[in-house]
């Protein structure tokens, strides 16, 4: 196997951290033998990007002007396929994804994918920010092949929301604490894989204990896509 012809463009920095984990498991999945084998990508990390879950519950600023420059940045620095590390942010750039040149790969329809793989009873619990939660882009992608997701109550979510500034504050022992102790719950009501469809959730998730087979990590969705499409796989 040859390393893939197509140039990968990353856009990262939201948070730093949970591109930086999307990166590494990229270069782990990749199946290279050596150096000369993996993808060139290249990464343009903008934590100067407006808070996307702000922006989209209408108590921060619109991202999509950010997101549209940078990803055409990353096209004229010469990318041919396209990934944002971040779930929230895919909710403004599905309004102008068909004016990139090149192809974007879905961060969102690659996790749902995945789920509806692992999930035998076609469910999953899912974990996001308040704005990807209320922008209801999991479940509309999802009522496209026929998944359904459940979603934790009022308070759990502001809990969810806890586990990602802890993540992003660098506090990932904390945020496994956090995140175990509202998974348990939703385990008790329902034990169904748990869909983490926010890319710091996974971090919380590994530093949790949990049964890493229960877990969808929208980070290994989004990794496990790109090298599908790199490799021709």
């Amino acid at each position: 196997m040859s390393r893939p012809e197509k140039i990968l463009g990353v856009l990262g920095g939201m948070g730093p951290a949970a591109a930086a984990e999307f990166l590494r498991i990229l270069a782990r999945d990749c199946p290279a033998e050596n150096d000369s084998m993996h993808p060139k990508i290249i990464m343009l990390s903008d934590p100067d990007i407006p808070d996307r879950s702000d922006g989209l519950m209408g108590i921060g600023k619109d991202p999509s002007e950010k997101l549209e420059a940078d990803l055409k940045q990353l096209i004229k620095y010469g990318a041919d396929l396209l990934a944002v590390p971040c779930n929230t942010a895919h909710y403004f750039i599905d309004r102008f994804r068909n004016n990139l040149k090149v192809p974007l790969i879905h961060i969102v329809e690659a996790t749902v994918e995945a789920a509806k793989e692992l999930s035998a009873g076609n469910c999953s619990w899912l974990l996001a920010t308040d704005g990807t939660q209320k922008s209801l882009i999991y479940p509309a992608c999802a009522e496209k092949l026929s998944y359904h997701f459940l979603r934790p109550s009022p308070e759990q979510q502001e809990r969810v929301q806890k586990v990602v500034r802890l993540v992003k504050a660098g506090k990932l022992s904390e945020s496994g604490e956090e995140i175990k102790s509202v998974i348990n719950e939703l385990w008790s009501e329902r034990h169904v894989p748990v869909t983490m469809g926010c890319t710091e959730l996974p971090l919380a998730y590994s530093a949790s204990g949990l049964p890493d087979e229960m877990q969808v990590s929208s980070l290994k969705a989004l990794s496990d896509k790109c090298i599908k499409i790199l490799y021709g796989i």
